[in-house]
């Protein structure tokens, strides 16, 4: 893969299909415009039959073949899907759950990332094919495992775990005392005497000291970015020069990906807008019959920002859903074109390669029912044909269309820690990543391009910084935005913690009350069904507090709306907004116009449910509504038609100016 070059791709697993099919394979990837192939990533039982046995022949001859074929390899190393054999060598390694019940062989995921013996036996297999392949001229770039935190599998309550686990936390406390008093375990007479009495949180009558989760969450995030990066420089050493990456999941916050993806040369995700629907919902509540075949409008845009973030400005898609997945409670077909779309809009994000899951549909085990380019009975699914006219598209793009993206005036910051923190203690809140994923919602509605940032970011090149859900600021947060200059807008829940999850000292928001200007006396979370209208000064109402509202001492802060009572909804100190509340997308459209105004950011909201992306000068459109757009955006066209943006059409234009 190359910097601002984009690829298509597609996910190949040889040893699952008769050798003879493997030259027309490759050569019929290659007539429809594919370049780059996956493979490698669930073939341990294959390179290694038995212990100490190996076969890389036939790798090494599927290698050969793309390579004849004029394609490039990306190849995985296969520790996500240990052998039979490996588990008889080392019976312990199974990951246990919370309640106790360890894991069974017969599926992926299924060991425990902390067993010594079933990660070396990793490091050792990336090794080795790093040392058979990784010279090979195909092979381009390694993936480095497999969709970490997959089926719920982020962390594990083995023996093998909870003895880690004692290990890091005196480290992280060094004393018994110090982590007593950190963890608050005066309550309900939780003290320890000794590390060596501590286990991993399980099921308690009364629920885990939020404190010990958000630390067993902590461990496990540096646990797996371990795993990860022993694997990265085995590779690494064996095969120079080649691309190390791993394959994020959508709606996954088990792990610290900005973290884990600081041993990688670019992130890449796997994306399934339909599946990612099905299963969690999207704006609105007729969201999931609305954009039934075409997916929610920001699912994958929000995924595409913070993954780009996580690979400091590189990333690709590594699996793409190109027709009906398997795994949701509902799989509807995708609409006629929605390939052709996803994929454009992962190019206009920055993606530099794409590649779909999978080549021909699997017959047999617990894929078989996940669509691919090709059907089982060997003949083009219709996402095949979608493929094919991105690749004479793509062909026929001016090299302007390629340009990198300048940075984005508007920063969204997104939290991991913050995520662990809420799911230990909700209190009725909405999900954290549901909290993101609606101020990021909002900004798009409004027509600005987004970056997410973590919250060490350097945002000097920002113009406004919003902060949906930052439990736990760093101590300078506040002053970076200040000696950047910029308008920030923060959420609900802001700064309402201490690092060690003990409310903020005075009361949130904690170290950002300078800058707020504002004390949080009370807060409240409210049922599902009921909302809490809030009306803007001089204005009518607009929008509503949903599933949380907080009472607000405004002691050096200008109360822009309020609440029925009076109570201060949205409050501002010199550039810094504050939002009491969780808003719903109405309330979000008004405060996000105010900041973006505020930060001096021109907004030009698109017609409803399309969606914008610049890159470069070339502006990217897309129609996520059941019925034609009129473009809000004048330029030479460079892709799509003239008129109207059909329901899942594409239009891309050369920006005058």
């Amino acid at each position: 893969m190359r910097p601002r070059d984009f690829s298509l791709g597609v996910c190949w697993y040889p040893e699952q299909w008769p050798e003879s099919d493997w030259r027309r394979d490759t050569e019929r990837m290659f007539d429809m415009g594919i370049t780059v192939v996956r493979l490698g990533e669930f073939a341990w039982s294959r390179l290694q039959p038995a212990r100490g046995q190996w076969d890389g022949d036939w790798l090494r001859r599927a290698l050969d073949i793309l390579h004849e074929s004029g394609l490039r390899a990306i190849l995985g190393t296969p520790g996500a899907a240990p052998p039979r054999w490996l588990l008889d060598q080392f019976p312990d390694m199974l990951r246990v759950d919370a309640g106790g019940a360890a894991s069974a062989f017969g599926s992926r995921r299924f060991a425990c990332l902390a067993h010594p013996g079933y990660a070396r036996a990793c490091v050792c297999v990336a090794r080795r094919m790093a040392r058979e392949f990784g010279g090979h001229p195909a092979v381009c770039a390694w993936q480095i495992d497999n969709e970490y935190g997959c089926h719920d599998t982020a962390q594990s309550w083995s023996a093998r775990a909870a003895v880690l686990f004692r290990r890091w936390l005196c480290t992280r406390y060094r004393d018994i005392d110090a982590l007593n008093r950190a963890w608050g375990n005066a309550f309900w007479s939780m003290q320890y005497a000794d590390f060596a009495q501590i286990e991993p949180p399980r099921p308690t009558p009364g629920g885990s000291n939020p404190a010990h989760v958000l630390d067993f969450h902590r461990f496990w995030s540096a646990r797996t970015a371990t795993f990860n990066r022993r694997q990265a420089n085995a590779v690494r050493r064996h095969s120079p020069g080649r691309d190390v990456l791993h394959d994020f999941m959508g709606f996954s916050t088990g792990f610290d990906h900005f973290a884990l993806a600081a041993d990688l040369d670019l992130a890449a995700w796997n994306s399934y807008p339909l599946g990612f629907l099905a299963r969690h919902g999207g704006g609105g509540d007729n969201a999931r019959e609305k954009y039934l075949r075409i997916g929610d409008p920001d699912h994958a845009a929000f995924h595409h920002d913070l993954y780009r973030a996580c690979g400091r400005g590189r990333f690709c898609i590594t699996e793409q859903q190109p027709g009906p997945v398997n795994w949701a409670a509902y799989n509807p077909l995708p609409l006629p074109g929605a390939v052709r779309f996803w994929t454009w809009e992962a190019f206009a994000h920055g993606a530099e390669m794409l590649s779909y899951f999978r080549w021909r549909q699997m017959p047999r085990a617990q894929e078989q029912m996940h669509a691919g380019l090709l059907r089982p009975d060997d003949r083009p699914a219709p996402g095949a044909a979608e493929v094919a006219q991105v690749a004479r598209e793509l062909a026929a793009l001016p090299e302007s269309a390629f340009a990198p993206a300048a940075p984005a005036e508007v920063a969204l910051v997104f939290d991991y820690q913050s995520c662990w923190m809420r799911d230990a203690l909700p209190h009725g809140d909405a999900p954290a990543l549901a909290t993101c994923l609606a101020f990021y919602a909002a900004l798009r509605r409004a027509g600005v391009d987004v970056d997410i940032t973590p919250p060490h970011a350097d945002f000097t090149a920002r113009r406004l910084v919003v902060a949906p859900l930052l439990l736990a600021p760093p101590e300078d947060f506040a002053a970076r935005l200040q000696s950047a200059g910029c308008t920030a807008l923060f959420g609900a829940r802001c700064g309402s913690a201490t690092a060690e999850f003990a409310l903020a000292d005075d009361l949130p928001p904690g170290n950002l009350r300078e800058a707020l200007g504002l004390t949080v006396l009370r807060v409240e979370s409210l049922p599902p069904t009921v909302e809490a209208p809030v009306a803007w000064r001089g204005a009518e109402n607009r929008g509503a507090a949903i599933h949380w509202r907080e009472v607000i001492d405004a002691h050096d802060a200008q109360t822009l709306a309020t609440f029925a009572d009076g109570g201060g909804a949205v409050l501002v100190r010199g550039g810094a907004f504050y939002l009491a509340c969780r808003g719903n997308a109405a309330l979000l459209d008004a405060v996000v116009a105010r900041a973006l105004r505020h930060a001096g950011v021109e907004a030009a909201p698109p017609p409803a449910d399309v969606r914008v992306r610049r890159r470069g000068d070339v502006a990217w459109l897309f129609n996520y509504g059941d019925a034609p757009a009129t473009p809000h955006l004048a330029g030479d066209m460079i892709l799509g038609e003239a008129g109207a943006i059909p329901p899942g059409g594409v239009l891309a234009l050369r920006r005058n100016g």
